[in-house]
Parts: C-alpha cells; sequence; structure tokens
C-alpha cells in the first residue's frame, strides 16, 4: 500500500505518519507543499502514484474563520481544496480519507448525530468543512469521509494541554459546561484509519471517536484529575464564554459502523503518560 499523506507535521498528520511508518508513507506539510497549488499536487499523484490518499491538513481556527479573511481561506483550504483533490484521486483510481468534524451540524438534536444525518452548521468553519464533505461525496467514488470531534494530540496546541498549562500558572479557569461532545486521541484515530483500510471496509461516511460524552467542563476536571494537577475552575454557559464562532451545544457523535473505540479516560491517560 502506497501512502501519501498531507498536512503531515501536524497534530493528527504526525501521529498519521507514525501509525503508517511500516508501509513508509511519503508526507508534505503547508511548508514543503501547497494543497492549493493544484498544478503541484497533481504532478505529485502522478510522480508517486499512491494507492490511498490521507489529507490531514485544514485551517483549524474556528473563531479566526469569523473574520472575512479567515472565512475566505477556510473555504478555500477546507472547501475548494477537498473537491479538487477529490476530482484528482478519483481521475486516478486513488482512495482518499479526508477529515470532518461535528461541526457541520448544528447541535439541536436531541440525540447523537449518525453518519447519516444532514448538516446544517451554524458558524463559518463548520460552513467551511460541510463544503468539503459535499464536494467529496460529489466527485470522488473511492473515499472514505472520517468526521471525529474534540482532538487532543502530542503534536500540536489542543484543549488538554491548553488547561495544564493555564491550571500551572494559578490560573483561575472558566471552562463552559453546555457543551457536549467525545474527546478523541489523534493516535487512536490514526490507528482506526490504518484499520479502515487495511480491512477494506465499505466506502463512506464514518464517525470515529474515543467513547463517553463530556461537557468541556467535566473533560477539564477529568484532565486535572488524570494529571495530578489543582485547579481553580469555573462552569460557565456559552453565552459568558463570549466566542467570535457560535459552537453546537450537542457534538456527540454516533458510531454506528466501526467497532468502539476505547473511553477517553483511558485514551487520557496514555496520551499524557507520552507527554
Amino acid at each position: 500500500m502506497k501512502v501519501l499523506i498531507f498536512g503531515s507535521k501536524g497534530m493528527l498528520g504526525s501521529d498519521l505518519m507514525s501509525v503508517f511508518k511500516e508501509y513508509d508513507p511519503v508526507g508534505y506539510d503547508k511548508d514543503e507543499l501547497d494543497i492549493l497549488d493544484e498544478i503541484s499536487v497533481n504532478a505529485k499523484l502522478d510522480e508517486l502514484s499512491p494507492d490511498v490518499v490521507i489529507n490531514a491538513t485544514g485551517f483549524t481556527a474556528v473563531d479566526d474563520a469569523e473574520s472575512k479573511e479567515g472565512f475566505e481561506q477556510a473555504m478555500k483550504l477546507n472547501g475548494l481544496a477537498v473537491g479538487f483533490l477529490a476530482d484528482a484521486c478519483n481521475r486516478r483510481g486513488v482512495t482518499l480519507v479526508h477529515f470532518s468534524t461535528d461541526y457541520v451540524f448544528d447541535g439541536r438534536k436531541k440525540g447523537d448525530y449518525r453518519e447519516t444525518d444532514d448538516g446544517n452548521p451554524i458558524n463559518r468553519y463548520g460552513e467551511s468543512k460541510f463544503l468539503g464533505e459535499q464536494l467529496l461525496t460529489q466527485k470522488a467514488r473511492n473515499f472514505y469521509l472520517v468526521r471525529t470531534s474534540w482532538l487532543f494530540g502530542k503534536h500540536g496546541k489542543n484543549f488538554v494541554t491548553t488547561m495544564l498549562e493555564l491550571a500551572r500558572r494559578g490560573e483561575s479557569l472558566k471552562v463552559v459546561n453546555d457543551q457536549v461532545g467525545k474527546p478523541t486521541w489523534t493516535m487512536d484515530l490514526a490507528e482506526s484509519v490504518l484499520t479502515l483500510l487495511i480491512e477494506a471496509r465499505p466506502f463512506g461516511v464514518y464517525h470515529i471517536v474515543n467513547e463517553e460524552a463530556v461537557s468541556w467542563y467535566d473533560f477539564a476536571l477529568e484532565i486535572f484529575e488524570a494529571a495530578g494537577v489543582k485547579a481553580d475552575t469555573r462552569p460557565i454557559g456559552s453565552e459568558e464564554a463570549r466566542r467570535a464562532a457560535r459552537r453546537p451545544r450537542n457534538s456527540v457523535l454516533a458510531n454506528t459502523k466501526f467497532p468502539p473505540l476505547r473511553s477517553h479516560k483511558e485514551a487520557l491517560q496514555n496520551y499524557l503518560s507520552t507527554l
């Protein structure tokens, strides 16, 4: 299996490179290859003739996407680039793995979001990711669209390290308690993608997340307990947080097509042991 990974130095991409190491993956990050450069990307596909392309790139600054400039960049990276990449892979018969987010949903559903639920984003970041989903499904046949949520990993800034850093500085923390989702370790996600490919699971949409839903506030408490850190932490509502982008209150993804992953609490313990 010849594997090409875009976004290879990011939080998820780094773990993908590690998990796929026995296949000698070729990886490119944004400073090495601009995924918006169609000519260069097509040239790499022709040069390497991969069996699988994994797209771990993307604009991830949710609040920045609310600005005009940020939204334009998000739509290019999370939307239009995905469509062009899907078309390029489809013409060559290459399997494409692409990642999306719980933020394509509006958070108003009473139960968990299933793979078949329609997207209805409430912020501009979600709009850009939803556009990428639509273009992928329109232009590609052999694809895995993997939705995931609340990622934490060793190779990038994330909620876990942010909470620990603030706590160790002795700051009083206010964390929202009315947004619920499933925290997911990038290493577990990367290993699941390898399983998808090795087992040749049917193409389509998958929700791959560590199990057990939790609020951001309760997750923060779990982090402090697991790390043995004391922190002055107070729950607040979304309105008090005053973020530029609205967040869905319910971000819980139901995994109905793939073997359930372990608890996020167990994954968190493993992750902390790597820091």
